[in-house]
């Protein structure tokens, strides 16, 4: 447990120090995910799936950006 306990400390310290990075990454992840979940329902226009995965990605970042710059220890 306490061994756990320590990992997640310093993945923590590692993320609270490379803010940037950790930003970046989950961009890509968020909006690859979103234009690959987008993109493989049917019957809707190329256009339409476009928008929805940026939608998608917009309310991801804005849950997870606070969290990501969150200080506190």
């Amino acid at each position: 447990m306490g061994e756990e306990k320590g990992k997640l400390v310093s993945i923590r310290e590692w993320i609270v120090e490379h803010k940037l990075r950790t930003v970046g990454a989950l961009w890509a992840s968020g909006i690859v995910g979103s234009l690959a979940y987008n993109w493989s329902q049917p019957n809707m226009k190329p256009s339409v799936k476009i928008i929805h995965a940026r939608y998608g990605f917009c309310c991801l970042i804005f849950v997870l950006i606070p969290l990501v710059l969150n200080e506190r220890t």
